[in-house]
């Protein structure tokens, strides 16, 4: 680790802990050529694949846009931020965990919409509308009807 005032190469650990979140390890340095005390954070790198879009492009996976797109969804519905990001976790978890170095963005979308068809109907039904790309009220029906059908 370079010391960030006299560029030294050389420096000892002096204290290290976990984060409160337990994503990754704080160490306290300190420069063995100045002396200098400074903090590092260690996180493990996180992979994730390409999304392969409706039309065949790809581009690397981007979290932002899955909390947008259920932001968007869940505008004025009693959601809170905590259960919004938990669908993202959520979802970047089971990304990993397949391992593969290209997901469709179908899957994604269906992962979406699996989360706020459980989380409220109101922002599922708005999700989908975009998603399914609707074209008129009917498609807004049958999509409702098919929700009064899952319900237990």
């Amino acid at each position: 680790m370079r010391c960030p005032r006299c560029s030294g190469l050389e420096d000892k650990v002096i204290q290290s802990r976990i984060s409160r979140d337990g994503s990754s390890i704080r160490r306290r340095r300190e420069c063995i050529r100045c002396s200098y005390r400074f903090t590092t954070y260690e996180k493990v790198e996180e992979y994730l694949p390409l999304v392969i879009k409706k039309d065949g492009r790809r581009e690397a996976f981007n979290p932002d846009k899955v909390i947008a797109g259920i932001t968007t969804a869940c505008e004025k519905r009693p959601v809170s931020v905590e259960e919004i990001f938990a669908i993202k976790d959520s979802i970047i978890h089971d990304i990993q965990a397949k391992g593969d170095r290209e997901i469709p963005s179908t899957y994604i979308g269906e992962r979406v919409m699996d989360a706020l068809h459980k989380l409220d109907p109101v922002a599922y039904v708005r999700f989908a509308s975009v998603y399914r790309e609707f074209k008129d009220v009917r498609d807004f029906v049958e999509e409702i009807q098919g929700l009064d059908e899952t319900k237990p």
